[in-house]
């Protein structure tokens, strides 16, 4: 199935089941922001608390954290425009749109895995400090999951050039797309509250 209309809504809620799992995987999305909500409680609660180790302001870099932002949330809105593609029933512009994402998505990681590796390097690690442990688990915890989320996504590239976009695999496009764009709002919070305050603390 390839280029086609879909005139009955979108493809992805045309069966109750398809409707029953999205609503399941926003009930998920609900639990990840209770898991997401502790860690930053727990960020808020010890930051300062940096000991001997580097404070955040002599380590984080505007540029490179810009950068991450700039490329994590381009990627959320590709992956808007890999929806709105698999909704128009192109196969190729969706697989085209999802690549995309993966590639900005990729390339954030990059980053967030030099940015630690500078950040151990200069002193800063798990064991530092109280800071920087939340700091860590924070981040780290973030970083896993669009590693999650590429890895989820390259398994669904896979599936929709087997069998293309029908109502399964519109669905999970769907949900993969919801999980994408939960992940970019975390990361505007973790810019906010993490980095652009810890560059003045």
């Amino acid at each position: 199935m390839s280029e086609q209309n879909f005139s009955s809504g979108p493809l992805e809620y045309q069966t109750e089941q398809s409707r029953l799992n999205i609503l399941g995987f926003w009930i998920f999305l609900a639990a990840e922001l209770a898991l997401f909500s502790t860690l930053f409680a727990t960020y808020a609660v010890l930051s300062g608390r940096t000991a001997d180790a580097p404070a955040p302001f002599e380590l984080f870099e505007p540029t490179s954290t810009l950068i991450m932002t700039f490329l994590l949330l381009t990627s959320s809105f590709t992956c808007g425009i890999a929806v709105h593609e698999m909704r128009n029933g192109s196969k190729k512009g969706l697989l085209t749109w999802l690549i995309v994402t993966l590639l900005l998505g990729f390339a954030f990681l990059g980053f967030e895995i030099d940015e630690f590796i500078t950040y151990v390097h200069e002193g800063a690690t798990l064991q530092s400090s109280a800071y920087w442990s939340a700091f860590f688990i924070l981040a780290g915890t973030h970083g896993l999951h669009v590693t999650l989320g590429a890895g989820w996504m390259i398994l669904l590239v896979i599936q929709l050039m087997q069998r293309g976009i029908t109502r399964v695999t519109s669905r999970k496009v769907f949900i993969v797309s919801l999980y994408w764009h939960f992940l970019d709002v975390v990361w505007i919070f973790i810019f906010t509250s993490v980095y652009l305050i810890g560059m003045v603390m």
